[in-house]
Protein backbone atom coordinates (compact mmCIF):
# COMPACT_ATOMS: atom_id res chain seq x y z
CA UNK A 1 0.00 0.00 0.00
CA UNK A 2 1.67 3.33 -0.99
CA UNK A 3 1.76 6.29 1.62
CA UNK A 4 -0.29 9.15 0.81
CA UNK A 5 2.07 12.19 0.22
CA UNK A 6 1.43 15.25 2.77
CA UNK A 7 -0.71 18.12 1.23
CA UNK A 8 1.10 21.15 0.04
CA UNK A 9 0.83 24.02 2.97
CA UNK A 10 -1.37 26.43 1.76
CA UNK A 11 -0.73 30.78 2.30
CA UNK A 12 -3.72 32.63 3.99
CA UNK A 13 -5.47 35.06 1.65
CA UNK A 14 -3.26 38.18 0.97
CA UNK A 15 -0.22 36.17 2.15
CA UNK A 16 3.07 36.04 0.94
CA UNK A 17 4.13 33.21 -0.94
CA UNK A 18 7.92 31.66 -1.84
CA UNK A 19 7.97 28.82 -4.17
CA UNK A 20 10.76 27.45 -6.79
CA UNK A 21 9.39 27.58 -10.33
CA UNK A 22 10.00 25.03 -13.26
CA UNK A 23 12.28 26.73 -14.24
CA UNK A 24 14.45 26.62 -11.24
CA UNK A 25 14.54 30.11 -10.17
CA UNK A 26 12.75 31.28 -6.98
CA UNK A 27 9.83 33.50 -7.03
CA UNK A 28 7.70 35.01 -4.65
CA UNK A 29 4.36 37.22 -4.40
CA UNK A 30 3.44 39.60 -1.93
CA UNK A 31 0.05 41.24 -2.42
CA UNK A 32 0.87 45.30 -1.45
CA UNK A 33 -2.67 46.74 -1.73
CA UNK A 34 -5.54 46.92 -4.12
CA UNK A 35 -5.54 47.84 -7.83
CA UNK A 36 -7.76 50.96 -9.21
CA UNK A 37 -10.02 48.08 -10.77
CA UNK A 38 -10.65 46.46 -7.08
CA UNK A 39 -8.49 42.92 -7.92
CA UNK A 40 -5.22 42.62 -5.27
CA UNK A 41 -1.95 44.38 -6.29
CA UNK A 42 -0.24 41.39 -6.18
CA UNK A 43 3.67 41.90 -6.52
CA UNK A 44 6.15 39.52 -8.09
CA UNK A 45 10.15 38.72 -7.29
CA UNK A 46 12.29 36.11 -8.65
CA UNK A 47 15.95 35.38 -7.98
CA UNK A 48 18.63 32.34 -7.82
CA UNK A 49 18.53 31.20 -4.90
CA UNK A 50 15.58 31.18 -1.70
CA UNK A 51 17.11 33.51 0.70
CA UNK A 52 17.36 36.27 -2.25
CA UNK A 53 13.88 36.34 -2.99
CA UNK A 54 12.75 35.93 1.17
CA UNK A 55 15.02 39.14 1.27
CA UNK A 56 13.15 40.80 -1.14
CA UNK A 57 9.91 39.71 -0.09
CA UNK A 58 10.37 40.74 3.48
CA UNK A 59 11.36 44.14 2.23
CA UNK A 60 8.24 44.55 0.15
CA UNK A 61 6.18 43.67 3.32
CA UNK A 62 7.96 46.50 5.13
CA UNK A 63 7.63 49.03 2.73
CA UNK A 64 3.83 47.74 2.34
CA UNK A 65 3.41 48.06 6.36
CA UNK A 66 4.68 51.83 6.16
CA UNK A 67 2.46 52.51 3.12
CA UNK A 68 5.90 53.47 1.35
CA UNK A 69 5.05 51.05 -1.86
CA UNK A 70 5.40 52.64 -5.32
CA UNK A 71 2.29 53.00 -7.35
CA UNK A 72 1.98 50.16 -10.32
CA UNK A 73 1.30 51.64 -13.78
CA UNK A 74 3.55 54.34 -15.33
CA UNK A 75 6.90 53.92 -15.28
CA UNK A 76 7.91 57.73 -14.98
CA UNK A 77 10.81 59.69 -15.95
CA UNK A 78 11.85 63.20 -14.49
CA UNK A 79 11.15 64.35 -18.19
CA UNK A 80 7.34 62.68 -18.31
CA UNK A 81 6.64 63.54 -14.54
CA UNK A 82 7.88 67.26 -14.59
CA UNK A 83 6.05 68.01 -18.56
CA UNK A 84 2.44 66.13 -16.79
CA UNK A 85 2.69 67.71 -13.56
CA UNK A 86 3.19 71.57 -14.83
CA UNK A 87 0.89 71.17 -17.69
CA UNK A 88 -1.79 69.52 -15.82
CA UNK A 89 -1.34 69.71 -12.27
CA UNK A 90 0.32 72.89 -11.42
CA UNK A 91 -1.20 75.01 -14.43
CA UNK A 92 -4.72 74.61 -12.96
CA UNK A 93 -4.00 75.87 -9.36
CA UNK A 94 -1.57 78.83 -9.26
CA UNK A 95 -1.63 81.78 -11.01
CA UNK A 96 -0.17 82.68 -14.06
CA UNK A 97 3.07 84.17 -12.78
CA UNK A 98 3.57 81.25 -10.76
CA UNK A 99 3.07 78.74 -13.71
CA UNK A 100 5.39 81.01 -16.24
CA UNK A 101 8.16 80.52 -13.52
CA UNK A 102 7.73 76.63 -13.48
CA UNK A 103 7.96 76.60 -16.93
CA UNK A 104 11.07 78.23 -17.19
CA UNK A 105 13.00 75.61 -14.63
CA UNK A 106 11.05 72.66 -16.11
CA UNK A 107 12.02 73.34 -20.02
CA UNK A 108 14.68 75.18 -19.52
CA UNK A 109 16.68 74.08 -16.77
CA UNK A 110 15.46 70.55 -15.15
CA UNK A 111 14.42 68.61 -18.15
CA UNK A 112 17.91 69.40 -20.33
CA UNK A 113 19.54 68.52 -17.02
CA UNK A 114 18.12 65.80 -15.53
CA UNK A 115 15.12 64.62 -17.93
CA UNK A 116 16.73 61.51 -18.40
CA UNK A 117 16.52 59.90 -15.14
CA UNK A 118 14.25 57.05 -13.49
CA UNK A 119 12.18 59.08 -11.45
CA UNK A 120 12.55 56.21 -8.55
CA UNK A 121 16.18 56.43 -9.46
CA UNK A 122 16.90 59.90 -9.09
CA UNK A 123 19.12 60.68 -6.10
CA UNK A 124 19.78 63.96 -3.97
CA UNK A 125 23.77 63.80 -4.88
CA UNK A 126 22.11 64.17 -8.79
CA UNK A 127 20.55 67.11 -7.67
CA UNK A 128 23.14 69.13 -6.13
CA UNK A 129 25.20 68.18 -8.62
CA UNK A 130 23.48 69.79 -11.01
CA UNK A 131 22.98 72.94 -8.66
CA UNK A 132 26.75 73.37 -8.97
CA UNK A 133 27.25 72.92 -12.71
CA UNK A 134 23.97 75.32 -13.30
CA UNK A 135 26.39 78.17 -10.98
CA UNK A 136 29.29 77.03 -12.73
CA UNK A 137 27.84 77.68 -16.05
CA UNK A 138 27.06 81.18 -14.84
CA UNK A 139 23.83 81.27 -13.36
CA UNK A 140 22.86 83.42 -10.37
CA UNK A 141 22.12 81.42 -7.30
CA UNK A 142 18.63 82.53 -7.05
CA UNK A 143 17.79 81.03 -10.16
CA UNK A 144 19.30 77.64 -9.06
CA UNK A 145 17.55 78.16 -5.95
CA UNK A 146 14.22 78.66 -7.71
CA UNK A 147 15.08 75.64 -9.62
CA UNK A 148 15.02 73.82 -6.57
CA UNK A 149 12.23 74.49 -5.37
CA UNK A 150 10.07 73.67 -8.60
CA UNK A 151 11.56 70.25 -8.33
CA UNK A 152 10.86 69.75 -4.55
CA UNK A 153 7.26 71.10 -5.39
CA UNK A 154 6.77 68.61 -8.29
CA UNK A 155 8.34 65.55 -6.61
CA UNK A 156 6.37 66.22 -3.30
CA UNK A 157 3.34 66.04 -5.82
CA UNK A 158 4.92 62.73 -6.74
CA UNK A 159 5.20 61.08 -3.22
CA UNK A 160 1.85 62.48 -2.67
CA UNK A 161 0.25 60.45 -5.55
CA UNK A 162 2.70 57.33 -4.34
CA UNK A 163 4.43 57.50 -7.82
CA UNK A 164 7.64 58.04 -5.84
CA UNK A 165 8.21 56.93 -1.92
CA UNK A 166 10.84 59.66 -0.88
CA UNK A 167 11.53 63.08 -2.06
CA UNK A 168 14.78 63.46 -3.05
CA UNK A 169 15.08 67.24 -3.22
CA UNK A 170 13.62 67.19 0.44
CA UNK A 171 17.05 65.43 1.22
CA UNK A 172 19.45 67.26 -1.27
CA UNK A 173 21.16 70.43 0.23
CA UNK A 174 19.76 73.68 -1.59
CA UNK A 175 21.83 76.15 -3.31
CA UNK A 176 23.40 79.03 -0.70
CA UNK A 177 21.50 81.72 -1.08
CA UNK A 178 22.86 85.17 0.50
CA UNK A 179 20.01 87.58 0.74
CA UNK A 180 21.93 91.06 -0.47
CA UNK A 181 20.53 93.70 2.30
CA UNK A 182 18.94 96.85 0.84
CA UNK A 183 19.52 100.21 1.78
CA UNK A 184 16.39 102.44 1.32
CA UNK A 185 16.74 105.22 0.47
CA UNK A 186 17.35 108.38 2.76
CA UNK A 187 15.09 111.46 2.88
CA UNK A 188 17.01 113.74 0.45
CA UNK A 189 16.99 110.80 -1.99
CA UNK A 190 13.32 110.69 -1.63
CA UNK A 191 12.65 114.06 -1.92
CA UNK A 192 15.19 114.41 -4.94
CA UNK A 193 12.85 111.78 -6.39
CA UNK A 194 9.49 113.29 -5.79
CA UNK A 195 10.77 116.45 -7.38
CA UNK A 196 12.22 114.82 -10.77
CA UNK A 197 8.98 113.01 -10.61
CA UNK A 198 7.23 116.09 -10.69
CA UNK A 199 8.28 117.12 -13.89
CA UNK A 200 7.23 113.25 -15.75
CA UNK A 201 4.05 112.12 -16.56
CA UNK A 202 2.00 109.89 -13.94
CA UNK A 203 3.98 111.81 -11.08
CA UNK A 204 1.47 110.09 -8.44
CA UNK A 205 2.77 106.59 -9.24
CA UNK A 206 6.20 107.27 -7.82
CA UNK A 207 5.01 109.32 -5.38
CA UNK A 208 2.42 105.98 -4.24
CA UNK A 209 5.29 103.86 -4.36
CA UNK A 210 7.64 105.70 -2.21
CA UNK A 211 5.38 107.02 0.46
CA UNK A 212 2.59 103.91 0.61
CA UNK A 213 5.27 100.75 -0.84
CA UNK A 214 2.56 99.26 -2.69
CA UNK A 215 3.67 96.48 -5.08
CA UNK A 216 4.37 97.37 -8.98
CA UNK A 217 1.08 94.85 -9.45
CA UNK A 218 -0.89 96.79 -7.25
CA UNK A 219 -0.11 100.00 -8.15
CA UNK A 220 -0.61 99.19 -12.08
CA UNK A 221 -3.72 97.77 -11.30
CA UNK A 222 -5.60 100.09 -9.46
CA UNK A 223 -8.83 101.96 -10.43
CA UNK A 224 -10.44 105.00 -9.81
CA UNK A 225 -12.95 103.26 -8.54
CA UNK A 226 -10.70 101.84 -5.52
CA UNK A 227 -9.86 105.94 -4.48
CA UNK A 228 -11.72 107.04 -2.29
CA UNK A 229 -11.36 110.86 -1.82
CA UNK A 230 -14.31 111.77 0.65
CA UNK A 231 -12.57 109.12 3.30
CA UNK A 232 -8.49 109.65 2.13
CA UNK A 233 -8.56 105.76 1.41
CA UNK A 234 -6.78 103.25 -1.13
CA UNK A 235 -8.46 99.93 -1.50
CA UNK A 236 -5.92 97.40 -2.73
CA UNK A 237 -7.93 94.81 -4.33
CA UNK A 238 -6.09 93.46 -7.65
CA UNK A 239 -2.80 93.50 -9.48
CA UNK A 240 -1.48 93.91 -12.77
CA UNK A 241 0.02 91.20 -14.79
CA UNK A 242 2.42 90.81 -17.22
CA UNK A 243 0.67 90.27 -20.77
CA UNK A 244 1.10 87.78 -22.93
CA UNK A 245 1.19 88.54 -26.65
CA UNK A 246 0.14 86.79 -29.75
CA UNK A 247 0.53 87.65 -33.65
CA UNK A 248 -2.79 89.16 -34.95
CA UNK A 249 -1.41 88.96 -38.43
CA UNK A 250 -0.97 85.67 -38.52
CA UNK A 251 2.60 85.76 -38.21
CA UNK A 252 3.52 87.05 -40.95
CA UNK A 253 4.90 90.91 -39.67
CA UNK A 254 8.69 88.26 -39.01
CA UNK A 255 8.87 89.99 -35.47
CA UNK A 256 8.13 88.83 -32.06
CA UNK A 257 4.61 88.54 -30.41
CA UNK A 258 5.07 91.31 -28.46
CA UNK A 259 6.23 93.84 -31.41
CA UNK A 260 3.42 92.49 -33.82
CA UNK A 261 1.80 95.82 -35.40
CA UNK A 262 -1.60 93.72 -34.69
CA UNK A 263 -0.25 91.95 -31.08
CA UNK A 264 -3.20 90.16 -28.94
CA UNK A 265 -3.15 90.30 -25.80
CA UNK A 266 -3.94 86.60 -24.37
CA UNK A 267 -3.98 87.29 -20.91
CA UNK A 268 -6.14 88.76 -18.53
CA UNK A 269 -5.08 92.58 -17.38
CA UNK A 270 -5.81 91.94 -13.58
CA UNK A 271 -6.12 89.18 -10.69
CA UNK A 272 -7.51 89.77 -7.54
CA UNK A 273 -5.24 90.05 -4.53
CA UNK A 274 -4.89 86.40 -3.81
CA UNK A 275 -5.03 86.65 0.26
CA UNK A 276 -6.96 88.56 2.58
CA UNK A 277 -4.16 91.14 4.11
CA UNK A 278 -3.86 91.79 0.23
CA UNK A 279 -6.88 93.15 0.00
CA UNK A 280 -6.97 96.37 2.25
CA UNK A 281 -7.59 99.73 2.49
CA UNK A 282 -4.50 102.58 2.96
CA UNK A 283 -4.82 105.99 4.42
CA UNK A 284 -3.52 108.61 2.10
CA UNK A 285 -2.09 111.72 2.88
CA UNK A 286 -3.46 115.27 2.01
CA UNK A 287 -0.79 115.83 -0.42
CA UNK A 288 -1.18 112.70 -2.28
CA UNK A 289 -4.68 112.65 -2.34
CA UNK A 290 -4.17 116.28 -4.44
CA UNK A 291 -1.03 114.91 -6.66
CA UNK A 292 -4.06 112.28 -7.24
CA UNK A 293 -6.79 114.65 -8.13
CA UNK A 294 -4.65 116.42 -10.29
CA UNK A 295 -3.37 113.61 -12.00
CA UNK A 296 -7.32 112.83 -12.93
CA UNK A 297 -7.58 116.35 -14.22
CA UNK A 298 -4.76 115.67 -16.07
CA UNK A 299 -6.04 112.13 -17.36
CA UNK A 300 -9.07 114.02 -18.32
CA UNK A 301 -7.09 116.01 -20.61
CA UNK A 302 -5.03 112.80 -22.03
CA UNK A 303 -8.54 111.55 -23.01
CA UNK A 304 -9.64 114.52 -24.74
CA UNK A 305 -6.75 114.45 -26.99
CA UNK A 306 -7.05 111.17 -27.48
CA UNK A 307 -10.73 111.49 -28.42
CA UNK A 308 -11.32 107.97 -30.80
CA UNK A 309 -8.02 106.00 -29.73
CA UNK A 310 -9.03 106.78 -26.19
CA UNK A 311 -9.62 103.53 -24.43
CA UNK A 312 -11.83 103.81 -21.34
CA UNK A 313 -10.63 101.05 -18.48
CA UNK A 314 -11.03 102.79 -15.61
CA UNK A 315 -7.54 102.69 -14.45
CA UNK A 316 -5.43 105.05 -12.16
CA UNK A 317 -2.14 105.33 -14.37
CA UNK A 318 -2.31 104.53 -18.67
CA UNK A 319 -1.11 104.75 -21.44
CA UNK A 320 -1.41 107.83 -23.47
CA UNK A 321 -4.57 105.99 -25.20
CA UNK A 322 -5.68 104.78 -21.97
CA UNK A 323 -5.01 100.96 -21.67
CA UNK A 324 -2.78 100.05 -18.47
CA UNK A 325 0.17 100.39 -18.09
CA UNK A 326 2.91 97.65 -19.04
CA UNK A 327 5.04 96.49 -16.27
CA UNK A 328 8.06 96.05 -18.16
CA UNK A 329 7.42 99.42 -19.46
CA UNK A 330 7.22 101.00 -15.75
CA UNK A 331 10.45 99.45 -14.71
CA UNK A 332 12.52 101.11 -17.34
CA UNK A 333 10.41 104.29 -16.67
CA UNK A 334 11.71 103.82 -12.91
CA UNK A 335 15.24 103.40 -13.74
CA UNK A 336 14.83 106.92 -16.26
CA UNK A 337 13.62 108.49 -13.51
CA UNK A 338 16.70 107.09 -11.06
CA UNK A 339 19.45 108.86 -13.49
CA UNK A 340 17.54 112.15 -14.53
CA UNK A 341 17.41 112.28 -10.28
CA UNK A 342 20.99 111.35 -9.67
CA UNK A 343 19.94 108.94 -7.24
CA UNK A 344 21.74 105.79 -6.95
CA UNK A 345 20.56 102.87 -8.89
CA UNK A 346 18.20 100.39 -7.27
CA UNK A 347 15.37 97.74 -7.79
CA UNK A 348 11.80 99.17 -8.26
CA UNK A 349 10.90 96.59 -4.97
CA UNK A 350 13.50 99.08 -2.76
CA UNK A 351 10.84 101.72 -3.00
CA UNK A 352 8.55 99.43 -0.59
CA UNK A 353 11.16 98.67 1.30
CA UNK A 354 12.23 102.48 1.96
CA UNK A 355 8.11 102.82 2.61
CA UNK A 356 8.60 99.94 5.67
CA UNK A 357 11.29 101.22 6.62
CA UNK A 358 9.66 105.32 7.28
CA UNK A 359 7.22 103.30 9.16
CA UNK A 360 9.61 101.64 11.37
CA UNK A 361 11.12 105.30 11.98
CA UNK A 362 7.83 106.76 12.47
CA UNK A 363 6.87 104.28 15.40
CA UNK A 364 3.97 103.12 13.68
CA UNK A 365 2.71 99.63 15.23
CA UNK A 366 3.18 96.36 13.45
CA UNK A 367 -0.39 95.60 13.05
CA UNK A 368 -0.87 98.56 11.04
CA UNK A 369 2.49 98.33 9.45
CA UNK A 370 1.25 94.98 8.67
CA UNK A 371 -2.15 96.03 7.29
CA UNK A 372 -0.11 99.23 5.13
CA UNK A 373 2.05 96.50 3.70
CA UNK A 374 -0.51 93.44 3.15
CA UNK A 375 1.43 91.19 4.83
CA UNK A 376 -0.60 87.90 6.26
CA UNK A 377 -0.02 87.28 10.19
CA UNK A 378 1.83 84.22 10.26
CA UNK A 379 4.39 85.70 7.83
CA UNK A 380 4.30 89.46 9.32
CA UNK A 381 7.27 88.99 11.67
CA UNK A 382 9.49 87.48 9.42
CA UNK A 383 8.81 90.06 6.50
CA UNK A 384 9.06 92.68 8.82
CA UNK A 385 12.79 91.73 9.59
CA UNK A 386 13.20 91.42 5.85
CA UNK A 387 11.60 95.39 4.97
CA UNK A 388 12.65 97.22 7.93
CA UNK A 389 16.05 98.29 7.56
CA UNK A 390 17.37 99.50 10.61
CA UNK A 391 20.48 101.17 9.20
CA UNK A 392 22.59 103.74 10.71
CA UNK A 393 22.81 106.03 7.99
CA UNK A 394 18.50 105.59 7.60
CA UNK A 395 18.23 106.84 11.59
CA UNK A 396 20.78 109.92 11.15
CA UNK A 397 19.44 110.85 8.00
CA UNK A 398 15.86 110.77 9.67
CA UNK A 399 16.37 111.76 13.30
CA UNK A 400 15.59 115.22 12.97
CA UNK A 401 13.10 115.09 9.98
CA UNK A 402 10.52 112.90 11.20
CA UNK A 403 8.08 115.64 11.58
CA UNK A 404 8.39 115.80 8.23
CA UNK A 405 9.67 113.04 6.21
CA UNK A 406 8.31 113.48 2.71
CA UNK A 407 6.32 116.64 2.53
CA UNK A 408 8.17 118.80 5.38
CA UNK A 409 10.21 121.84 5.30
CA UNK A 410 13.03 120.19 5.07
CA UNK A 411 12.96 120.16 0.77
CA UNK A 412 15.32 119.43 -1.35
CA UNK A 413 17.37 122.78 -2.87
CA UNK A 414 14.88 124.31 -5.41
CA UNK A 415 12.09 122.30 -5.42
CA UNK A 416 9.77 123.35 -2.19
CA UNK A 417 6.62 121.37 -1.58
CA UNK A 418 3.54 122.69 -1.53
CA UNK A 419 1.51 122.84 2.02
CA UNK A 420 -2.01 121.48 2.64
CA UNK A 421 -4.73 123.33 0.87
CA UNK A 422 -1.88 125.62 -1.33
CA UNK A 423 -2.02 125.82 -4.85
CA UNK A 424 0.83 124.03 -6.62
CA UNK A 425 1.06 126.76 -8.45
CA UNK A 426 3.36 129.89 -7.70
CA UNK A 427 0.62 132.58 -6.38
CA UNK A 428 0.94 135.63 -9.08
CA UNK A 429 -2.28 137.59 -8.45
CA UNK A 430 -3.08 137.78 -12.29
CA UNK A 431 -3.63 135.17 -14.61
CA UNK A 432 -3.39 135.85 -18.78
CA UNK A 433 -5.76 134.20 -20.47
CA UNK A 434 -5.34 133.89 -23.57
CA UNK A 435 -9.38 133.72 -25.49
CA UNK A 436 -8.81 131.63 -28.44
CA UNK A 437 -12.32 131.31 -30.24
CA UNK A 438 -14.53 129.69 -27.41
CA UNK A 439 -11.47 128.50 -25.99
CA UNK A 440 -9.64 130.25 -22.66
CA UNK A 441 -6.41 128.82 -22.15
CA UNK A 442 -4.37 130.31 -18.75
CA UNK A 443 -1.01 131.11 -18.79
CA UNK A 444 1.27 132.79 -15.64
CA UNK A 445 2.88 135.01 -18.01
CA UNK A 446 1.70 137.47 -20.68
CA UNK A 447 4.68 136.98 -23.58
CA UNK A 448 3.43 133.16 -23.00
CA UNK A 449 -0.26 134.13 -23.76
CA UNK A 450 0.72 137.17 -26.62
CA UNK A 451 2.87 134.27 -28.72
CA UNK A 452 0.02 131.91 -28.58
CA UNK A 453 -2.58 134.32 -29.75
CA UNK A 454 -0.82 135.90 -31.95
CA UNK A 455 0.26 132.70 -33.67
CA UNK A 456 -3.11 131.27 -33.48
CA UNK A 457 -4.72 134.14 -35.35
CA UNK A 458 -2.86 133.18 -38.34
CA UNK A 459 -4.02 129.55 -38.26
CA UNK A 460 -7.93 130.89 -37.56
CA UNK A 461 -7.76 134.06 -38.81
CA UNK A 462 -12.16 134.27 -38.93
CA UNK A 463 -11.70 133.78 -35.07
CA UNK A 464 -11.46 136.26 -32.05
CA UNK A 465 -8.07 136.06 -30.44
CA UNK A 466 -6.81 138.68 -27.71
CA UNK A 467 -5.57 138.15 -23.90
CA UNK A 468 -7.69 139.19 -20.59
CA UNK A 469 -6.65 139.64 -17.44
CA UNK A 470 -7.93 137.20 -14.78
CA UNK A 471 -8.04 137.33 -10.71
CA UNK A 472 -6.19 134.19 -10.00
CA UNK A 473 -8.62 133.41 -7.55
CA UNK A 474 -11.29 133.89 -10.39
CA UNK A 475 -10.17 131.81 -12.68
CA UNK A 476 -9.30 128.92 -10.14
CA UNK A 477 -12.69 128.68 -8.52
CA UNK A 478 -14.86 130.72 -11.98
CA UNK A 479 -12.90 129.66 -14.99
CA UNK A 480 -14.52 127.57 -17.48
CA UNK A 481 -14.82 124.07 -17.00
CA UNK A 482 -12.98 124.68 -13.26
CA UNK A 483 -10.00 124.49 -15.29
CA UNK A 484 -7.63 125.41 -11.89
CA UNK A 485 -4.22 124.38 -14.22
CA UNK A 486 -2.14 127.29 -15.42
CA UNK A 487 0.40 127.05 -18.45
CA UNK A 488 4.18 128.01 -17.58
CA UNK A 489 5.22 127.55 -21.46
CA UNK A 490 4.03 128.32 -24.91
CA UNK A 491 1.52 124.53 -25.54
CA UNK A 492 2.45 122.49 -28.36
CA UNK A 493 1.98 123.26 -31.88
CA UNK A 494 1.43 120.79 -34.92
CA UNK A 495 0.41 119.54 -38.23
CA UNK A 496 -1.76 116.81 -37.37
CA UNK A 497 -2.57 114.28 -40.42
CA UNK A 498 -5.90 112.00 -40.19
CA UNK A 499 -7.05 108.91 -42.13
CA UNK A 500 -10.15 107.39 -41.52
CA UNK A 501 -11.82 104.34 -43.28
CA UNK A 502 -14.68 102.10 -42.86
CA UNK A 503 -15.84 98.70 -44.08
CA UNK A 504 -18.79 96.51 -44.60
CA UNK A 505 -18.92 93.33 -42.53
CA UNK A 506 -17.81 91.31 -45.48
CA UNK A 507 -14.14 93.53 -46.10
CA UNK A 508 -15.65 96.04 -48.33
CA UNK A 509 -14.86 99.36 -48.00
CA UNK A 510 -17.64 102.09 -47.79
CA UNK A 511 -18.07 105.26 -48.87
CA UNK A 512 -18.58 107.44 -46.52
CA UNK A 513 -18.22 110.82 -48.02
CA UNK A 514 -16.18 112.13 -46.27
CA UNK A 515 -11.84 112.63 -46.85
CA UNK A 516 -9.87 109.78 -46.84
CA UNK A 517 -6.88 111.72 -45.56
CA UNK A 518 -6.80 115.49 -44.71
CA UNK A 519 -4.36 117.37 -42.24
CA UNK A 520 -5.13 120.33 -39.84
CA UNK A 521 -2.74 122.88 -37.94
CA UNK A 522 -3.47 122.22 -34.16
CA UNK A 523 -2.12 123.08 -30.79
CA UNK A 524 -2.38 120.57 -27.96
CA UNK A 525 -5.39 122.12 -26.36
CA UNK A 526 -7.36 121.60 -29.19
CA UNK A 527 -8.15 118.25 -27.61
CA UNK A 528 -10.62 117.46 -30.45
CA UNK A 529 -7.46 118.26 -33.66
CA UNK A 530 -4.38 117.43 -31.65
CA UNK A 531 -1.78 114.85 -31.09
CA UNK A 532 1.48 114.39 -30.07
CA UNK A 533 2.79 111.22 -31.57
CA UNK A 534 4.05 110.41 -34.85
CA UNK A 535 1.46 108.21 -35.54
CA UNK A 536 -1.61 106.15 -33.64
CA UNK A 537 -4.33 103.87 -35.32
CA UNK A 538 -7.06 101.62 -34.12
CA UNK A 539 -9.97 99.36 -35.36
CA UNK A 540 -13.39 99.70 -33.91
CA UNK A 541 -16.72 98.05 -34.47
CA UNK A 542 -19.28 100.82 -34.60
CA UNK A 543 -21.63 101.06 -31.90
CA UNK A 544 -24.65 102.83 -33.94
CA UNK A 545 -24.87 99.52 -36.16
CA UNK A 546 -22.26 96.93 -34.28
CA UNK A 547 -21.65 95.72 -37.79
CA UNK A 548 -19.12 98.12 -39.91
CA UNK A 549 -15.73 98.29 -38.68
CA UNK A 550 -13.45 102.08 -38.56
CA UNK A 551 -9.70 102.35 -39.00
CA UNK A 552 -8.92 105.31 -37.51
CA UNK A 553 -5.17 106.90 -37.83
CA UNK A 554 -3.77 110.11 -36.12
CA UNK A 555 -0.10 111.73 -36.37
CA UNK A 556 2.52 114.39 -36.76
CA UNK A 557 4.50 112.22 -39.34
CA UNK A 558 2.40 112.14 -42.99
CA UNK A 559 4.62 109.45 -43.91
CA UNK A 560 4.08 107.24 -40.75
CA UNK A 561 0.27 108.16 -41.07
CA UNK A 562 0.08 106.29 -44.27
CA UNK A 563 2.16 103.22 -43.28
CA UNK A 564 0.18 102.95 -40.25
CA UNK A 565 -3.10 103.67 -42.44
CA UNK A 566 -2.42 100.42 -44.30
CA UNK A 567 -1.73 98.11 -41.37
CA UNK A 568 -5.16 99.68 -39.87
CA UNK A 569 -6.99 99.24 -42.87
CA UNK A 570 -5.89 95.51 -43.07
CA UNK A 571 -6.96 94.74 -39.60
CA UNK A 572 -10.20 96.29 -40.18
CA UNK A 573 -10.95 94.05 -42.87
CA UNK A 574 -9.73 91.21 -40.92
CA UNK A 575 -11.66 92.09 -38.25
CA UNK A 576 -14.75 92.99 -40.51
CA UNK A 577 -14.78 89.41 -41.82
CA UNK A 578 -13.63 87.58 -38.59
CA UNK A 579 -15.16 89.31 -35.37
CA UNK A 580 -14.89 86.31 -33.37
CA UNK A 581 -11.50 86.40 -33.41
CA UNK A 582 -11.11 89.84 -32.24
CA UNK A 583 -13.87 89.25 -29.10
CA UNK A 584 -16.86 91.24 -31.72
CA UNK A 585 -19.10 88.14 -30.47
CA UNK A 586 -20.05 85.78 -27.88
CA UNK A 587 -18.42 83.22 -29.99
CA UNK A 588 -15.29 82.93 -29.22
Amino acid sequence: MTRASAPKSRQPNGGSSIFQGKDGRWHGYVTVGVKDDGTPDRRHVNRKTRPEVTKVVRELERQRDKGAVRKVGQSWTLETWLTHWVENIAAAHVSENTIDGYRVAVNHHLIPGLGAHRLEKLQPEHLERFYKKMQDSGSAAGTAHQVHRTVRTALNEAVRRAHLTVNPATVAKAPRLEEEEVEPYTVEEVQRLLAEAAKHRNTARWVIALALGLRQGEVLGMQWDDVDFDLGVIRVRRGRLRPRYKHGCGDRCGRKPGFCPQKINTRRETKNAKSRAGQRPIGVPDELLQLLRQHKEEQARERALARDLWTEKGYVFTSSTGEPLNPNTDYHKWKELLKAAGVRDARLHDARHTAATVLLILGVSDAVVDSIMGWEPGKSARMRRRYQHLTSRVLKDTAAKVGGLLWGTDQVAGSAAPEAGQSPVPAELVVHVARLGERRVPFLRREHADEVVARWSEDWPDHTAEVEEWDRWRWEHQGPDVASAIRDRVPERAVVFHARALFLPGGERAATGVPEQWSVPAWDFETDRFTDRASAWRTARRPSTGQEVEAQVRGTDQDAVEVAFAEACAQAVDRAQNPGKYGDTDDW
